[in-house]
């Protein structure tokens, strides 16, 4: 299901200072007391792009290196395969009787199944003006973005405009179709993302101490797909049973001028290629891990661990007489594990998995005794308007959680914070034509946030973000969300609409000499939507790491500092935070907890110190 469906479905300074300083302080009054010239940081999130499918071919400035497509010799500047091509091979497995994230490989694809058109998009609007006036977050000359790109082909066939048969290996998407163009969106969920990287321990090397291999994406995407809701594997069932085939191996060509705003960005500033989702799965886990430092668990209404029915409680052992179909997967039920307990189905595979790695990930807090968490996309427990979500084993909402998060950690210390999330419309979440991306605020989720007036009346629209850059009344922290029309997310999105609203807010903050001169933009995304990347991974405890995604920061601080390597995912953010107005950590459970990485100069991407999460200090050029 695209995530942005997915609301129709449900009718110390530190750590303990933080923790007990008064809840609901007055914000603002230490938005000034930073470790740096940075006063401002605005956080923006796109959906479901990984960095080697938008910076494949991206070529650093001379003398700098880069881990991509391009640099391993895995491809061409042309995007025709390279001579080490083989890199980014793919194989097919066997999996049957229980769930393995390392199944057995059976061989590598003579053909990669084809590329399928699944939900055949197109433009969401008839005319220029409709789009326009529907659509607030998009310069004036950019609206045509939203009127082109259709396939104009079946739903869920083969899709002619790719070759028959497909190297194994990686292709270039606009050798074949335009960079405008709405495409299909593999999956990328939790058990089958830990099962496409492909993390086998017993492959850990100094320069891969993950041992995560990424070679089973369409595998993956051809043998369970998005999810089964339970269901029986179909009569006849095939290579494009799953409406996927191999998307997930696509990338664009920077240059041959695909992304073309993100890779002017990515050469002007600070470009990172060791930026991680942090969960192995979609939008809402990723978001939640952002907002809180960790995994939301189900709660009882006290905020205790509580207990989601049955039928929300993955297993993804597959079901009999099946390779890889699991016995329950999808929107329908699943979304929950309990990780505390290595009885339940798949949790024994993953923690032996991580067991067998050459250094510890287990920490104290990330998996509660009795704790189911939630590693899907389920419906925040309340609406917009502060009210409850229907809670119930046929809806697909968690219940609210008292949790501590980012937000509440600035409240504590008085400093001032927003969401901007497109389509808010004061609570309704039905601007934009009701696009908004519930799952992806992470403050929906909070009761202490969401029953407050106060703090509820900090969730904006992004005409206020608009405002506050003109007005220069910008909070410390803001966090921006496009909507599901603008956000890049394939198949309901495309690339270009996240450049082009992107673009309207760094323009706007470059015209303000007041705000520019103190801001930090963070570019990046929930996660890599199940598209192959060739990068290193290195899992911090159950839930992940996941793929890298892009991650670009501007700033007149971060102006010509090119390539970071520093390993990074969502929390090296609230890392960034905490580090630069100095207020600790969101909580004991959170992985802003972990060290800062210590590596070599041979090697900048593996940390010597594993599991070690960067700060994203290493953007920016500071004057000392």
């Amino acid at each position: 299901m695209n995530r942005v469906g997915l609301k129709s479905l449900a009718v110390a300074v530190g750590a303990s200072m933080a923790l007990s300083a008064p809840l609901f302080a007055q914000s603002g009054a230490n938005d000034d007391r930073t470790r740096t010239p940075i006063k401002h940081v605005i956080i923006i999130i796109g959906e479901n792009r990984s960095f080697d499918h938008s910076f494949g071919t991206f070529v650093p400035a001379k003398g700098q290196v880069i881990s991509n497509l391009l640099a391993k010799g895995i491809v061409n500047p042309d995007g025709t395969p390279g001579p080490n091509f083989k890199l980014s091979r793919q194989f097919t497995a066997i999996d049957t009787g229980k769930y393995s994230p390392h199944p057995k490989k059976t061989g590598p694809f003579a053909g990669e199944p084809q590329v399928n058109t699944q939900g055949s998009p197109g433009p969401d609007f008839t005319n220029f003006w409709t789009a326009h006036s529907v659509e607030p977050a998009l310069w004036f000359e950019s609206y045509h973005l939203l009127l082109s790109g259709g396939s104009g082909l079946p739903k869920d066939e083969i899709d002619p405009r790719f070759p028959n048969p497909l190297a194994s290996g990686v292709y270039q998407i606009t050798k074949y179709v335009p960079y405008d163009t709405y495409l299909s969106s593999p999956v990328h969920r939790f058990y089958q993302m830990w099962q496409q990287i492909d993390c086998d321990p017993s492959k850990a090397t100094p320069d891969n101490n993950g041992g995560c291999q990424n070679d089973l994406f369409p595998w993956v995407e051809t043998t369970i797909g998005a999810g089964n809701n339970g269901k029986a594997q179909p009569a006849g069932f095939g290579d494009e049973s799953t409406g996927e085939g191999s998307t997930a191996m696509g990338f664009y060509n920077n240059l041959a001028g695909d992304s073309p705003y993100f890779t002017s960005l990515a050469t002007q500033y600070a470009l990172g290629d060791n930026m991680h989702q942090s969960v192995e799965g979609g939008t809402g886990a990723n978001h939640i891990v952002f907002g809180y430092g960790t995994a939301m668990y189900y709660a009882n209404p006290d905020g205790t661990p509580g207990t989601p029915p049955a039928n929300q409680q993955e297993n993804p052992d597959p079901q009999p007489g099946t390779n890889n179909w699991y016995t329950q997967d999808g929107y329908g039920g699943g979304s929950y594990v309990d990780c505390s307990d290595e009885t339940k189905p798949g949790i024994k595979a993953v923690k032996d998995m991580l067991r067998a790695l050459p250094y510890n990930v287990f920490r104290h807090g990330d998996c509660r005794k009795h704790a189911w968490y939630l590693v899907n996309n389920y419906n925040p427990g309340y609406l917009g308007t502060g009210k409850p979500d229907v809670l119930g084993p046929n809806v697909f909402t968690i219940p609210p959680t008292r949790q501590r998060n980012l937000a509440l950690l600035l409240e504590a210390n008085k400093i001032s914070w927003k969401y901007y999330g497109e389509g808010w419309a004061n609570g309704s979440e039905q601007g934009e034509g009701g696009s908004y991306c519930n799952i992806c605020n992470p403050f929906l989720y909070s009761t202490q946030i969401m029953t407050n007036p106060k703090l509820r009346a900090k969730n904006q629209d992004i005409q206020n973000l608009y405002a506050d850059i003109t007005n220069a009344t910008l909070p410390a922290v803001s966090v921006v969300k496009p909507d599901g029309l603008l956000d890049g997310h394939p198949a309901s999105s495309k690339l270009n609409l996240f450049e082009e609203f992107t673009k309207k807010i760094v323009d706007q903050v470059k015209h303000n000499p007041a705000v520019w001169a103190n801001t930090a933009i963070m570019i990046t995304y929930d996660e890599g939507g199940g598209y192959y990347d060739s990068g290193y991974i290195q899992p911090l405890d159950f839930f992940g790491d996941g793929t890298r995604i892009p991650m670009i920061v501007v700033s007149p601080f971060s102006k010509g500092v090119g390539m970071v390597h520093e390993y990074n995912d969502h929390v090296s953010m609230d890392k960034f935070v905490e580090f630069n107005w100095g207020i600790g950590t969101i909580s004991p459970a959170g992985r802003d907890n972990l060290p800062n990485p210590i590596t070599s100069e041979s090697n900048p991407w593996v940390p010597l110190n594993s599991p070690a999460l960067g700060d994203m200090t290493g953007y920016f050029k500071f004057p000392h």
